[in-house]
């Protein structure tokens, strides 16, 4: 009987690990947009992904790129003019993305995104990554987070003279952002179901994995759809 015991745990553990080793490796995930249906792909990186081989990243598969740029009101990521430049340079519609701190104010962050990201007409609207992880440990009242944004999409937007895409997560909505700031377009992160599935948020784009594989990038990076065509995503700039 405990010989039994030891090895239904023993295969429990092993097809825990083999599970994870495949959502690791990317080998199967959650959801599976139609290519038909969202035929636009895109990646988003950071120094995370490590030196990316732009030339070997393949276009026929991936049309847009989003970077980041800069994190709270000093972090900038020491990857991103290398992939700013070399994604540009081998065909890619580029962006940049600013990961929002509730540690600092919204006037600190949009400075600190504007020091490092040019202002190019040929560049995708930037985007504001609004989620818990990462994040400082920091709750700071609804009222004061949503001033912060606030003051950050103003001073962004003016700058860029374009609508600054918001990155969310389903719980930075619930907690933070209520019915509010979607006059701008979103970017929704839902790695389990479709965006609408529970909900009738209007989005612009979806990112659903976090563990694609591609080539010209060592280890995981995430990847996203497009809900209309590339066109309308580069015509957000010409406000």
């Amino acid at each position: 009987m405990k010989t039994k015991i030891l090895i239904s745990i023993g295969i429990l553990i092993t097809s825990f690990l083999l599970i994870y080793k495949a959502l690791d490796l990317g080998l199967i995930w959650f959801v599976y947009p139609s290519k038909t249906q969202y035929p636009v792909r895109g990646i988003d990186v950071s120094n995370h992904q490590g030196k990316v081989n732009w030339s070997l990243v393949p276009k026929k598969d991936i049309s847009f790129v989003y970077i980041k740029a800069t994190e709270g009101g000093d972090f900038k990521d020491k990857s991103f003019m290398y992939n700013w430049d070399e994604a540009k340079k081998h065909g890619f519609k580029v962006g940049a993305y600013h990961f929002f701190t509730l540690c600092k104010t919204g006037s600190e962050q949009a400075e600190n995104f504007i020091q490092s990201v040019p202002k190019q007409f040929d560049s995708l609207p930037p985007v504001i990554d609004l989620e818990f992880v990462g994040n400082c440990k920091e709750r700071p009242n609804i009222e004061n987070v949503q001033k912060e944004i606030s003051i950050y999409l103003e001073l962004i937007d003016n700058h860029y003279q374009t609508k600054t895409i918001l990155y969310l997560t389903n719980e930075f909505i619930e907690t933070y952002l209520e019915d509010n700031f979607f006059n701008h377009p979103i970017w929704i992160r839902n790695i389990f179901f479709h965006p609408n599935t529970f909900s009738k948020i209007e989005w612009l784009m979806w990112q659903y994995k976090s563990t694609e594989r591609v080539e010209g990038i060592s280890g995981p990076v995430d990847i996203n759809v497009l809900n209309r065509n590339l066109e309308s995503l580069t015509k957000l700039n010409n406000l």
